[in-house]
């Protein structure tokens, strides 16, 4: 008998055969789909990349000051200079607008945010307040795994050299690192993510103008012994004496600023 005579004579051979011939053509379909949004993934991944890479080196030129205040960002130059489309400088430079490093120029692009004395006095006292709240909060909270992660920050901080030049006038990449390390970490255990986003956030525009106030050290201060005496405070657990400690010496960093700031 012929397979055609089994299924006239058998119609759940026949309902069979087109349930295994749809099943097949659905998983042709399935794997065709999936593939398409695998593709599409690595391109949104290799885009945000871009995007991500491209904007990690504009922020540091902007906080270096190799990017200087004011200067208009124009999207053709950046291309050629961040090896980047566009659209993804685009975007880096959108990030940056949250970051108030970058002011978007109405129907004009671009430019990098201009700075003044009186917002750097604004930063500077709202960086005080966040950041005393957010020590106390961290000594209450605080674990010793927290403070472990302190001594071992400063320690690390207190071995790199300030300045890569003998005359004081280029500052150490490694140690800025460092020592946005160390404070950040004085802080880790506030309790509020949202008030680190804001802390992270004032360091940076800080440290934008302590590279543009001048190119040279403090020679009235020892840096690291303000550190240590930070560091110890906490490790002791007295919130007023970090805080005191905390406050001189972003004030004193403050002073310095404002003095050498370009008028």
């Amino acid at each position: 008998m012929k397979i055609a005579d089994l299924e006239m004579t058998n119609p759940k051979l026949t309902e069979s055969k087109f349930t295994h011939n749809r099943r097949d053509g659905a998983s042709s379909m399935d794997a065709g789909n999936t593939m398409n949004e695998n593709e599409n993934a690595m391109l949104e991944s290799s885009s945000e990349s871009i995007t991500i890479r491209a904007y990690g080196r504009l922020k540091q030129d902007i906080i270096s000051g190799k990017l200087i205040p004011s200067q208009k960002l124009k999207i053709e130059n950046l291309r050629r200079v961040y090896d980047a489309g566009s659209s993804p400088i685009r975007e880096a430079l959108s990030l940056l607008t949250s970051d108030h490093l970058v002011e978007r120029i109405d129907q004009r692009g671009f430019r990098v945010a201009p700075v003044s004395e009186d917002e750097f006095a604004e930063l500077l006292k709202t960086r005080i307040w966040l950041e005393s709240i957010a020590v106390q909060q961290s000594i209450l909270l605080g674990s010793e795994a927290w403070e472990e992660q302190v001594v071992l920050a400063n320690y690390r901080l207190s071995r790199m050299p300030r300045f890569i030049a003998e005359d004081n006038t280029v500052a150490n990449p490694s140690w800025e690192t460092a020592h946005k390390h160390f404070h950040m970490t004085l802080i880790a255990e506030c309790g509020s993510s949202i008030m680190l986003r804001f802390c992270n956030q004032l360091y940076d525009q800080n440290i934008r103008y302590r590279q543009l106030s001048a190119k040279k050290a403090y020679p009235e201060r020892d840096i690291a012994e303000e550190h240590n005496a930070i560091c110890d405070a906490v490790l002791a657990r007295d919130s007023q004496k970090a805080v005191d400690l905390l406050v001189c010496h972003y004030q004193n960093t403050g002073d310095f600023v404002l003095k050498q700031l370009p008028k």
